[in-house]
């Protein structure tokens, strides 16, 4: 595929991510004080989908279309890290969102909410997985 095709998926894709972003946006529930952030975005609904749980899973699949997009676009080789196992962009990014899930876990056990810390240090650990393993 040529550059410029590539340049035009990018902002077709682009362009329809923000788009979606933008819909969730606009189907927080309000009222006359302002956005309802934790109220369901669908009354009587068999899920809670509030906004935060609706971005969470807007982003994991954000994610996984941006590496989709880079495993093609971009093909790799895998290489060994310090726990000696052979991994690629992809399988970083599981154990980086497994190991998140953990974290937050934990420190809801230990700690309760809010998450605010826990989410600093998932992105350290991120960049960590990403860097060493």
């Amino acid at each position: 595929m040529t550059a410029a095709r590539w340049n035009s998926l990018y902002l077709g894709l682009g362009v329809l991510m923000a788009a979606i972003l933008g819909f969730l946006f606009w189907s927080v529930p309000r009222d006359d004080s302002g956005m309802l952030w934790y109220d369901p975005m669908i009354p009587g609904g068999w899920m809670a989908w509030t906004f935060p749980v609706a971005l969470f899973f807007y982003l994991i699949a954000s994610l996984l279309i941006i590496f989709t997009l880079l495993a093609v676009r971009f093909p790799e080789t895998p290489r060994r890290g310090i726990l000696r196992i052979e991994t690629t962009r992809g399988d970083r990014l599981f154990i980086t969102l497994l190991g998140s899930a953990y974290i937050n876990l934990v420190w809801l056990f230990f700690f309760g909410a809010p998450l605010t810390w826990p989410l600093i240090l998932c992105l350290i650990y991120a960049t960590a997985v990403f860097r060493w393993v």
